[in-house]
């Protein structure tokens, strides 16, 4: 597939479209890598978007920066919507803390973007999801919430001092071992996302700064 290579450009629950000519072509510089125009998407891309546009208003960001490797793309979208929207004993609400928790450590724009703002909307509590992402240890959270926050910064920081005695201490506050097994993986996955976007020079949606406040 051909792109267009004069137009660089960079997915939450919610977004709305840039001031452009139209709700496709990025306003400003959102990734360091091509955005093809939406002539040459894929299909399967032209079919996402339009979901994106019945739902949201138009597509997203997350969309336009990955979508001129379209087979990577949905194939990650695959796994990342499992494991953060799929069956699990962890809240919608617990994995979006995690997402934005770890983004915080890792400062990536998009993603704390992005899950911020999806965070405000679960909670309906938009100063606890700010605190959350300025710092969780002092935000008044429960000491089973913060056990998983604590374990999510553990992966992301020095995942090779991870022990047994963690699993432990996570049990002790009432996870399963499944729930225990969604919190590594959410992290993990919040990890990957925020490293391709931190190489890429992803930006997220404008209107996602102030959603939800």
């Amino acid at each position: 597939m051909t792109v267009d290579r004069s137009t660089n450009g960079a997915m939450p629950a919610a977004s709305a479209p840039d001031a452009t000519l139209d709700d496709w072509t990025p306003s400003e510089r959102i990734s360091w890598f091509p955005i093809p125009t939406e002539e040459e998407l894929d299909p399967r891309v032209q079919e996402l978007i339009s979901r994106q546009r019945e739902k949201l208003g138009a597509p997203s960001n997350v969309v336009r920066v990955h979508s001129w490797r379209p087979e990577l793309m949905l194939r990650w979208l695959e796994l990342y919507d499992h494991i953060t929207r799929g069956p699990s004993g962890l809240s919608r609400a617990e994995r979006e803390m995690i997402a934005v928790v770890v983004s915080s450590e890792n400062g990536c724009m998009l993603c704390q973007t992005n899950h911020g703002a999806d965070l405000r909307r679960l909670t309906k509590d938009p100063i606890l999801a700010d605190r959350v992402a300025l710092d969780y240890r002092r935000a008044g959270l429960d000491p089973r919430t913060r056990a998983m926050l604590d374990y999510a910064v553990k992966i992301t920081r020095t995942p090779v001092e991870c022990d047994e005695a963690d699993i432990e201490t996570l049990r002790g506050h009432g996870f399963t071992d499944e729930d225990i097994y969604d919190i590594i993986n959410t992290a993990a996955i919040y990890n990957f996302n925020n490293r391709v976007s931190n190489a890429a020079g992803f930006l997220p949606d404008r209107a996602n700064h102030g959603l939800y406040r």
